[in-house]
């Protein structure tokens, strides 16, 4: 496993092995690439009487309509960590595909930063989800990144560009330049605009979850919610899929976000966590939603 910036992410104290293998922000950034295939599409139903009065059902959020939260008193980004506990059991899995600005070398010598199987295994099981993508991501695989944009199971929200550190101390990753923070989240908007991804959202969540109160006025301008988490899945570096969807089938709660990553390399349990915490929330009575349906409802 390469022992590069990663970013674990905070909630409870950590073991330093752990700590160092925040970069697996870095390196799991990749995880979440995919395409479709004609296989997972259902073919078009042929136009009847009975078909033709059931028009296809509009996304709940596309890039124009996404929902924010309002700033703060002062115009600072706002922060969401959950949704309303009161409508319903409905949960957010959430990805950050989180590559810095540094491993392009490495990906070029074969590392993988990218996990089709699980982008395939979310589509196959009918999961929405909210992809966290740094810039250099969707820069590395743009074809993987449009694919992701492109399905409307999906939206993609900025996890930065140079998946660098917005607050200081955060896990050992370098910091973003001091004035720097709303051109490094922007940047990763316009790397998504070059690949062509789809459904983007104005959300924006902090690589190592790392803020402090002035890197929140200083992203107000940016008009982007910041989007935190209340579950830590524990998949950073997991080498088997047991424990990390028996941490999120006990820390679920209505409403909750929970926070995975998706990169072969850094996070290689992810895939099989997901086929186990999937069927087992859904038999507890959960609807998985996008993190825009829980603002939306909040």
């Amino acid at each position: 496993m390469p022992r590069t910036l990663r970013t674990p992410h905070p909630r409870r104290p950590l073991p330093l092995a752990l700590t160092l293998g925040i970069a697996l922000l870095s390196a799991t950034a990749t995880a979440c690439g995919g395409s479709s295939s004609a296989e997972e599409k259902p073919a078009a139903a042929r136009t009847t009487s009975a078909t033709a009065a059931k028009p296809e059902p509009k996304p709940k959020a596309t890039p124009d309509d996404a929902p924010t939260l309002p700033p703060g008193p002062t115009g600072t980004t706002p922060v969401f960590s959950h949704g309303s506990r009161a409508h319903g059991k409905r949960v957010a899995l959430t990805f950050d595909a989180d590559m810095t600005a540094d491993q392009g070398p490495r990906a070029a010598r074969g590392e993988r930063f990218d996990n089709p199987a699980l982008i395939a295994t979310l589509r196959r099981l009918k999961v929405p989800a909210t992809v966290f993508m740094t810039g250099t991501w969707a820069d590395q695989y743009p074809d993987q990144a449009k694919s992701i944009g492109a399905d409307p199971q999906f939206e993609v929200a900025s996890h930065s560009y140079s998946h660098h550190a917005f607050a200081s101390p955060c896990y050992g990753l370098p910091t973003v330049p001091r004035g720097g923070a709303r051109a490094d989240v922007e940047k990763a908007f316009a790397a998504f605009r070059k690949a062509g991804v789809q459904h983007t959202v104005p959300y924006f969540r902090f690589p190592g979850g790392c803020h402090n109160p002035a890197v929140l006025k200083e992203l107000g301008p940016a008009k982007v919610t910041a989007v935190q988490w209340d579950v830590v899945s524990g998949d950073a570096f997991a080498r088997h899929p047991e424990p990390v969807a028996a941490e999120v089938l006990d820390k679920v709660r209505p409403g909750s976000v929970v926070v995975m990553h998706c990169t072969r390399s850094a996070a290689p349990a992810t895939e099989a966590a997901v086929k186990k915490i999937v069927p087992q929330l859904r038999a507890k009575g959960y609807e998985f939603v996008k993190v825009s349906e829980l603002i939306r409802d909040r």
